[in-house]
C-alpha cells in the first residue's frame, strides 16, 4: 500500500505540472523533471522505495529506446544523405570539444568533463520532432537536415552506450582489450538482430497481425528476450531496448506495434525522469549557479552557430542553416541518460548530475519558444546572419528571370497537385519546400522555386508585377497570415486564394485580404452535391466516377 501511495503521489503531482507545462507550451518532460525537483526539495523521496522505482525507471529506458530504434527502419537510413552526416559529426566533435574546455577551466575533473561536454552534444529527437510536426516542417529541407543530424546523434550516443556497458559499476574505468571486446560483442549481436529483423521476425508478425492482442504481447515478449540475453553478454537494457526496436523496424505493422508500446513507455519513463529531476537539489544550486548559466548559454547560442558556420560553408542559406541550428539548442533524454548511468558507474558525482539535469530543464525549455518563434527571430537576425551564407548557394538553382509568372502556386501536395494539373503550364510557377516533391516537379516539366514562400528571398523572386493569381495549398493559418501580410505591402497585390482547415481559419484569410478560402472538405461536398442533382440516379455516379478515372489516368500520364 505504501507502493501504491508513493506512486499516486508522483503520478498525480507529474499530472498538474502537466498542465501547466502545457499552458506554457512546455514539453512534458520539462513537468516530469520539475516534478522530480519539487519531491526531492519537499523531501517526499526519502519515504519512497527507491528499488522498485528505479525498476520502472530503467523499463522506461527500456520503452523509450526501444521506440527509438523501432522509427530507425531501413529506409530512412538512406534519408541520412551527405549533409546530415557532415553537420551531425561536426557539430558532435565541435561542441564536444569545446565543452571540454569550459569544464576543464571551471574546474571539472577529466573524466567529469568529459561526461558533461558529450552530454551537452545531444538534442532531444523526441522533442524536435515533435515541434516539427507541430509547424507542418518535417517535409521542409531544414526539417530533412534536423532530423538526419538527430539520427546520427542517436546512433553515436547508442555506440557510446555500448562502450559504457563494458564497465563495472564502481570500477572507475576498464581495460582497453575489455572495451574492444565489448564492443566485437555489440557488433556481433547487431548483426545477428539486423538478420532477424530482415528475414525472420517480419515473416513472425505478419502471421500474428490479425490479432492486436497477440501482436502487442509478442512485441514485449521480444523486448524483454533480447533484454534478458543481452543481460548475459554484459550489456545494459538501454543498448537491448533500443535492437529489439531496430530487429521490428522492417516488419509492415512497426507503426501498430509502436501505438501499443507508446503507452508503457509514456507512464515508466515518467518515473525515470522523475528520480532523475530528484538529483537536482534546490538548496544546492548556488555551487551549480555559474556552470549552469554558462553551459545553458553554450548550448542555446554556441550549438546553433556551430551548425551556422557549418552549414555555411557547405553552402546552405541562411535561414535554412539558422532553422537547423535553432533545433539543435537543447540538451536530450539521451544526456540525461548517459549522466544517470555515469553516476551509477561512480565516474560523476551526484552535483554533476544535477548541473546536467539543470542544463536540460533550462535548454529544453527556452529552445522550445526558440522553435516556434525561429522564423521571427530569423527576421529579425537577418541581416547579420549574412556572414554566414556564402555569395554563391547550392539552394537556388534557376535564374530568377525565369521566375516571373503570371500565377505561383505554393505546395504541390494532393491539393497542389490537382490544381496544377488544370492550369497552363506555362503560366504556373510552383514553390515547394520538399526534397522529395521538387524531384516531382522537375519530372513533370514545371518552372519551380526550391522554398518556403515565407522566406523574404523566396517571396521576392516569386512575387513580381507579373504576378496576377497567388495560391496557397498549405493548410498552416500562420503561414498564409504571413503570406497576406507580405502580399498586401505591394503596390500592386495580386488575387490570393488560400487554404483553410476550419471555418474559423477561413474567416481570420477572409479578413486578412484573401480573395476566396478553400475549404477542401466544403469544397468537395458543394461539387458532389451538385453533380449529384436534385434528381438523383444511379447513372450520376457512373458518370462522376468515369470523369475522375479519366482525370486520374491523365494525371498519371503526366507523372
Amino acid at each position: 500500500m505504501n507502493l501504491i501511495f508513493e506512486l499516486t503521489l508522483i503520478i498525480t503531482l507529474a499530472t498538474i505540472l502537466g498542465f501547466i507545462a502545457r499552458l506554457l507550451k512546455q514539453p512534458l518532460l520539462v513537468a516530469y523533471l520539475a516534478a522530480g525537483v519539487l519531491l526531492s526539495y519537499l523531501g517526499f523521496f526519502d519515504l519512497f522505495n527507491q528499488e522498485s522505482f528505479q525498476l520502472f525507471a530503467d523499463l522506461g529506458i527500456m520503452f523509450l529506446l526501444f521506440l527509438v530504434g523501432l522509427e530507425i527502419n531501413y529506409a530512412s537510413l538512406r534519408l541520412v544523405g551527405k549533409s546530415s552526416v557532415i553537420v551531425g559529426l561536426g557539430q558532435i566533435i565541435f561542441t564536444a570539444l569545446i565543452g571540454y574546455v569550459i569544464a576543464k577551466f571551471l574546474g571539472f575533473n577529466p573524466i567529469e568533463s568529459a561526461y558533461v561536454a558529450i552530454a551537452l552534444t545531444f538534442s532531444s529527437t523526441i522533442i524536435i520532432v515533435k515541434l516539427l510536426s507541430d509547424k507542418k516542417d518535417t517535409h521542409s529541407l531544414y526539417g530533412k537536415i534536423s532530423i538526419g543530424v538527430m539520427l546520427v546523434q542517436d546512433i553515436v550516443a547508442i555506440f557510446l552506450l555500448i562502450v559504457l556497458s563494458s564497465l563495472q559499476i564502481g570500477a572507475g574505468s576498464a581495460l582497453l582489450p575489455e572495451i574492444l571486446l565489448t564492443i566485437a560483442k555489440g557488433l556481433g549481436l547487431f548483426a545477428v538482430v539486423l538478420f532477424l529483423g530482415y528475414k525472420i521476425l517480419p515473416r513472425l508478425f505478419d502471421q500474428i497481425s490479425h490479432s492486436q492482442e497477440l501482436l502487442f504481447l509478442t512485441s514485449t515478449a521480444w523486448v524483454f528476450l533480447l533484454v534478458s540475453l543481452s543481460a548475459k553478454l554484459g550489456f545494459s537494457i538501454e543498448i537491448a531496448g533500443f535492437l529489439a526496436g531496430l530487429a521490428l523496424a522492417n516488419s509492415s505493422e512497426h507503426f501498430q506495434i509502436a501505438n501499443k508500446i507508446r503507452p508503457l513507455r509514456d507512464f515508466f519513463i515518467v518515473i525515470f525522469f522523475i528520480l532523475l529531476g530528484s538529483s537536482f537539489i534546490l538548496p544546492n544550486l548556488s555551487t551549480i549557479a555559474t556552470p549552469l548559466v554558462i553551459f545553458s548559454l553554450f548550448v542555446l547560442i554556441g550549438n546553433p552557430l556551430i551548425v551556422l558556420l557549418i552549414m555555411g560553408i557547405s553552402g546552405y542559406r541562411k535561414r535554412t542553416s539558422f532553422l537547423t541550428g535553432v533545433t539543435v539548442a537543447q540538451i536530450s533524454e539521451f544526456s540525461l541518460v548517459l549522466a544517470a548511468l555515469g553516476f551509477k558507474l561512480g565516474h560523476i558525482s551526484s552535483s554533476a548530475v544535477a548541473l546536467i539535469t539543470a542544463v536540460g530543464i533550462v535548454t529544453i525549455g527556452l529552445s522550445t519558444y526558440m522553435i516556434i518563434y525561429a522564423d521571427q527571430i530569423f527576421n529579425f537576425l537577418s541581416p547579420a546572419l549574412s556572414i554566414f551564407e556564402r555569395k554563391k548557394t547550392s539552394e537556388i538553382p534557376i535564374s530568377s528571370e525565369l521566375f516571373k509568372k503570371p500565377i505561383v502556386l505554393i505546395g504541390f501536395h494532393r491539393t497542389g497537385k490537382s490544381l496544377a494539373h488544370n492550369l497552363q503550364k506555362e503560366s504556373l510557377l510552383i514553390i515547394d519546400f520538399d526534397p522529395d516533391i521538387i524531384e516531382n516537379i522537375k519530372t513533370s516539366g514545371y518552372d519551380y522555386l526550391f522554398g518556403d514562400i515565407s522566406d523574404p528571398e523566396i517571396f521576392e523572386k516569386a512575387i513580381s508585377p507579373k504576378t496576377k493569381l497567388v495560391i496557397s495549398t498549405s493548410p498552416d493559418l500562420h503561414d498564409n497570415l504571413g503570406l497576406l501580410e507580405m502580399l498586401n505591402k505591394l503596390k500592386r497585390k495580386p488575387r490570393v486564394i488560400a487554404r483553410a482547415e476550419t471555418e474559423t481559419d477561413a474567416r481570420l484569410l477572409y479578413d486578412a485580404g484573401s480573395d476566396y478560402v478553400l475549404l477542401p472538405n466544403l469544397s468537395a461536398g458543394h461539387y458532389l452535391g451538385r453533380a449529384l442533382g436534385a434528381d438523383f440516379k444511379l447513372n450520376t455516379l457512373n458518370k462522376l466516377k468515369a470523369k475522375d478515372l479519366s482525370v486520374l489516368n491523365l494525371q498519371r500520364n503526366k507523372t
